[in-house]
């Protein structure tokens, strides 16, 4: 009888050390940190891939120049150009996309933005020439942080007027403010919101 009761004993001391390891799995499992996702890896773009890019924004920058004067001819012209060099961004020259997600994501920004600088050339109205000009500033700023083009400094401005106090953004070289969407009426108007150099 005693070594029926000591061989119990033995058994509730094994299940009770052995419960945690067989019984617990659920929280074993939570307890796990989940997989992490790597990370898009982008590195520096050839040559080639920056030259273009600095063309496109040298482009925008002489149309942002040309809504500020609220020049509607250099506007258009250099709409024209916008969208040529939209249309010649070396977007296959970016180097390091290992998943090509970012290469595709630039070529759709860079096709949004020549289609938007088109319709802009074509517009003949200044207010709608601006009204354009929002959609071709966002895709700019969004596929810069894309490719993190590391060429000039760039300021994300923002005027809380434009457009019946809806607000638009644009981007500029300077951190000075020249406002695109209302010229000389309010040229100092609007705000720096961010800035971008890699």
């Amino acid at each position: 009888m005693k070594k029926t009761l000591i061989v119990v004993i033995l058994l509730v001391v094994i299940v009770l050390i052995a419960r945690p390891f067989f019984c617990n799995t659920e929280d074993k499992q939570s307890d796990k940190e989940p997989e992490k996702q790597q990370p898009l890896s982008i590195s520096d773009n050839t040559d080639a891939f920056k030259q273009s890019y600095t063309q496109l924004l040298d482009a925008y920058n002489t149309l942002k120049n040309a809504l500020v004067a609220s020049d509607t001819a250099k506007a258009s012209a250099a709409a024209l150009a916008l969208h040529t060099a939209a249309d010649s961004l070396k977007v296959n020259e970016i180097k390091g996309d290992s998943t090509g997600v970012i290469k595709e994501t630039a070529a759709s920004f860079s096709s949004t933005i020549s289609g938007s600088a088109q319709a802009l050339a074509a517009a003949k109205d200044l207010n709608n020439k601006r009204k354009e000009f929002v959609t071709i500033a966002d895709n700019i700023w969004s596929l810069t942080r894309t490719v993190r083009y590391s060429g000039q400094k760039l300021y994300w401005q923002y005027c809380p007027m434009a457009f019946d106090n809806k607000g638009a953004y644009w981007i500029s070289y300077e951190r000075e403010i020249k406002n695109p969407y209302f010229g000389s009426k309010m040229l100092n108007c609007g705000t720096v919101e961010d800035s971008l150099s890699y």
